[in-house]
């Protein structure tokens, strides 16, 4: 029995032997690895910009009634509560500019007589995208500010005001009497380059 134990003890001895000389490379075959890359992954992200919502009411700048009843002429102290572009971005280098048609009767369509105008010019503001807010007058031969430019990537709300009405063609010309007088407002973001 004892012969058993020592045969069995020595196979076992060899086979371990054997094991570890096989993971020591001995004869057996070696393998080898390959390797491929790095492989580049790559996208790009186009500039954009995109303007919110309007909050403030409706986007409709409710001036009323434009004239004081017993002269006859543009009244001083119009406004409009302002309006809020919210969610508006740019991802890269942008302009905001600010544009702005007159208040024109729409239905009184000949030319205004003598002494009367049928048109209210007026100031339109959009700040908040810019350290200068872009500034408009539909009476101004040019309009300079209208444009600003932003350098950076932004995010952020944008106030947009009406101001100082005064009468196209002179304050002392009366208003030519008509129930639509419109003129609009027109802010735009752009991608810069």
């Amino acid at each position: 029995m004892k012969r058993l134990v020592t045969i069995s003890t020595l196979m076992a001895s060899m086979a371990f032997a054997s094991a570890a000389f096989a993971a020591e490379g001995g004869d057996q075959p070696s393998t080898s690895t390959s390797t491929v890359g790095p492989m580049p992954v790559t996208g790009n992200v186009p500039a954009i910009c995109s303007s919110g919502a309007i909050s403030g009411g409706d986007n409709v700048f409710g001036v009323g009634v434009l004239i004081d009843t017993g002269t006859g002429l543009l009244l001083q102290n119009l406004t409009a509560p302002p309006k809020t572009i919210g969610a508006s971005f740019c991802n890269s280098r942008s302009t905001i500019t600010v544009s702005a048609t007159p208040l024109v009767a729409q239905n009184f369509t000949d030319t205004a007589p003598t002494n009367f105008s049928k048109s209210v010019d007026f100031t339109a503001t959009a700040s908040g995208w810019t350290d200068t807010a872009a500034v408009t007058n539909t009476g101004a031969a040019q309009n300079p500010n209208a444009t600003q430019t932003r350098t950076t990537p932004f995010t952020g709300p944008i106030t947009v005001t009406v101001s100082n009405f005064t009468t196209t063609g002179g304050s002392n010309l009366l208003m030519v009497a008509d129930t639509n007088y419109q003129g609009t407002v027109t802010v735009t973001l752009a991608v810069a380059s």
